[in-house]
């Protein structure tokens, strides 16, 4: 338990729920699970149990009942990826991108890419929305258009110049289509690629596969744009070497011409005029090279860089994290007039645009994608990552529990019975208070491990010793 000074500036129901939680007989139970959630903010509610027998005598070889836990529950992390609703279990999905990224670029084996994949041409791609009007910036060492040199952190950088002209509608439909968008792109590229080495499509599928991973962005200005890397493979996928003619200028110019040609029509509708929808102009496209040559975008930046965003959404632009029913919770929740503006653009076209949802998805600005994607062969998933992870932890608990090791043999010797059901979640506030500062300590650890493992071995300082 943290010493007396730091509960000085607790408000009165939490100080009061501290120290009946402090005193109650199961809370070192309760700071366990806690602990084992890594400090989950929103932590899902179990009770069950389960029995573990020998399959042949019938034996019970470990019994698990949430009766003889504190309130009869059993705490488990409860895995949102936002960072605004929980720092901890977006710390592991975060790390979980990470892994899935590099494994894409540098090659490992347990997770299905080859250590020479890190031969193939590669690059990280990033294609951006266009202009839906100017807004404040900051435009290398000249001033901003409206004559201030703002800061790095001016609450204006973003925002419309002019709120009265900006295209608040292009805007939120343009984020609405994104994922078409790049869905489009991805067709376009591979024609792109056949175009430039002089076959056909199908000639160039047989010789060679285009592998990538993908995160999507927010911009202060509320637009969304995607981070992606996009790899050269050979036929059979990363297995195989790409063709000779699989050059990182054939890919280079292939996804610059890709992005050109990508376009999708939005219909009219009421007040709304027809639209035809396309990638910005800033399209930056840069080689991949190997960590510690020199390079100016490695390996290790890249995968960091991905894993960053992968647990960020539009709250960074001063939305909300979750649903909006209507345009006076706008004003309750605070949320400043430029991301209100586009809440509010999303709620008025969602009439006219039905399918689209637009409802739904006006606390994302009106996009509706998944912020992290990758193609079938790019390398592992994040649900083989998990998976990992839960064997490992199960290996550790029968080892604790002096059970055998799971394995094919002991998978035909036992049977382990299984009974879960949902009980709530959350925390009551003094169990807020105390998976907070479990969750700060956790984070000052792994960044002191982290900064030394660094120090010794020259790694990236932002997430790639993870």
């Amino acid at each position: 338990m943290t010493d007396t000074a730091t509960l000085a500036g607790l408000a009165p129901a939490t100080l009061t729920d501290v120290l009946r939680l402090a005193g109650s007989a199961g809370f070192d139970r309760i700071q366990e699970q806690i602990r084992r959630t890594g400090g989950c903010s929103d932590p899902i509610h179990l009770q069950g149990s389960t029995v573990t027998r020998d399959r042949t005598t019938g034996q019970v070889l470990h019994r698990y009942d949430t009766d003889n836990e504190p309130g009869g529950r059993l705490r488990i992390a409860c895995g949102n990826r936002r960072a605004s609703r929980c720092p901890s279990c977006a710390w592991t999905y975060a790390g979980d991108t990470y892994h899935l990224i590099r494994a894409g670029l540098v090659g490992d084996p347990a997770k299905g890419t080859p250590e020479t994949i890190r031969d193939h041409p590669r690059v990280f791609a990033t294609l951006t929305a266009p202009s839906f009007g100017p807004v404040h910036n900051r435009p290398g060492n000249r001033p901003c258009r409206c004559g201030t040199r703002h800061g790095e952190d001016a609450p204006e950088l973003g925002t419309p110049l002019d709120l009265e002209t900006y295209d608040y509608a292009g805007a939120v439909l343009w984020n609405n289509h994104a994922s078409d968008l790049w869905r489009y792109f991805t067709i376009y590229l591979r024609r792109e690629i056949a175009r430039r080495v002089g076959l056909t499509q199908k000639e160039a599928r047989e010789q060679s596969r285009v592998a990538f991973g993908k995160v999507a962005e927010y911009q202060k200005r509320g637009a969304v744009h995607f981070h992606a890397v996009i790899r050269f493979d050979g036929p059979e996928g990363p297995d195989s070497p790409p063709p000779a003619w699989a050059t990182l200028d054939v890919l280079t110019d292939a996804i610059r011409a890709a992005a050109a040609r990508v376009a999708v029509d939005v219909p009219p509708a009421g007040d709304q005029p027809a639209r035809l929808l396309r990638w910005g102009t800033q399209l930056d496209v840069q080689p991949i090279g190997a960590f510690g040559h020199g390079e100016e975008i490695t390996e290790q930046a890249v995968a960091s860089y991905v894993a960053k965003y992968a647990t960020k959404a539009a709250e960074t632009t001063g939305t909300v994290d979750r649903r909006i029913g209507n345009k006076e919770a706008l004003v309750l929740l605070g949320v400043p007039d430029h991301p209100a503006r586009l809440i509010t653009a999303c709620l008025d076209l969602h009439a006219l645009y039905p399918d689209r949802k637009l409802r739904d998805w006006a606390h994302m600005l009106g996009f509706r994608g998944h912020f992290s994607t990758k193609s079938r062969r790019y390398s592992t998933t994040l649900g083989a990552l998990r998976q990992v992870r839960a064997d490992y932890r199960a290996q550790q608990q029968r080892r604790s529990l002096g059970l055998p090791d799971l394995d094919d043999e002991t998978e035909a010797t036992t049977l382990t019975l299984a009974h879960w059901a949902y009980a709530g979640h959350g925390h009551t506030p003094g169990e807020s208070w105390l998976a907070a500062n479990i969750r700060r300590d956790i984070q000052l650890n792994r960044e002191t491990a982290r900064e030394e493992l660094g120090a010794q071995e020259g790694g990236e300082p932002d997430g790639s010793n993870r």
